[in-house]
């Protein structure tokens, strides 16, 4: 009864998978990259494409799997571009699903790397706000985006369109979690996707306020004063319940 109702999901899709890529979607030239697809139902066949081409196609071992993993492998410019998803069943009712949303796959290198500065201070406190400036030393002719990446996110964490050769991001409100490793790339909007080299490593550091920290110290203080505040009233509780235990106690006998 289930291998026939996941049967009928698949003959007429409606969903449309998502794909995701790692560990990035922005890689080194010669490196290797997994685009994993997945579907909202359990399917037999997965099918990625890029820019509307097919290149290649899975089926997961188990009717049950809902992903399919596309290995990439020595990387070259030529792989970078738009790539999509979709999932199908063989079979003569069987139609494909919807298209994924389009992944940008980036391959850095072919352009000179720019530079990333910090306006003011790459220190700053929670809740605050940091300005981080990718500067490009030449002239690309093109429409050029600007990608801000961060170490451990298979994603930029901004993209925006320049209109010079220098772009700021900003990162509002910021908390621990926006503390680490980040560096820049440019390139062209448009086929055939020219990515820069990513720039040096500029390290942000998120932390607490000071009035954060005296107030923890303030209250980690009181709570300390008021333990050993107890500690001290107990003990004068059993030195005087001592001493009135003796006064009130009869004389031994000589």
């Amino acid at each position: 009864m289930i291998p026939k109702l996941l049967s009928l999901l698949c003959f007429r899709p409606r969903l449309k998978p998502s794909l995701s890529a790692w560990p990035s979607s922005v890689v080194a030239l010669r490196s290797s990259v997994t685009l994993q697809c997945i579907s909202p139902t359990p399917c037999l066949y997965f099918i990625l494409k890029k820019e509307g081409v097919v290149l290649k196609s899975s089926k997961p071992d188990d009717l049950g799997e809902k992903t399919a993993d596309f290995h990439i492998t020595e990387l070259q410019q030529r792989d970078a571009g738009f790539y999509t998803c979709e999932y199908y069943r063989k079979h003569r009712l069987a139609r494909v699903s919807p298209a994924s949303d389009g992944l940008l796959l980036l391959v850095t290198g072919y352009l000179p790397k720019p530079s990333l500065q910090a306006h003011l201070w790459s220190t700053v406190t929670t809740g605050g706000k940091v300005t981080l400036r990718c500067q490009n030393i030449t002239n690309v002719s093109g429409s050029v985006m600007f990608a801000l990446l961060k170490v451990g996110s298979a994603w930029p964490v901004q993209t925006r369109k320049a209109a010079g050769l220098q772009l700021d991001f900003s990162l509002q409100n910021v908390t621990a979690r926006d503390s680490g490793r980040y560096s820049c790339v440019y390139y062209l909007e448009r086929i055939p996707f020219f990515a820069s080299g990513p720039s040096d490593p500029l390290e942000i550091s998120v932390t607490d306020p000071p009035c954060t920290k005296s107030e923890g110290y303030t209250m980690g203080n009181l709570i300390r004063l008021g333990m050993a505040a107890v500690v001290v009233l107990m003990v004068g509780i059993f030195l005087v319940e001592a001493w009135y235990s003796r006064r009130v106690s009869p004389s031994r006998p000589r």
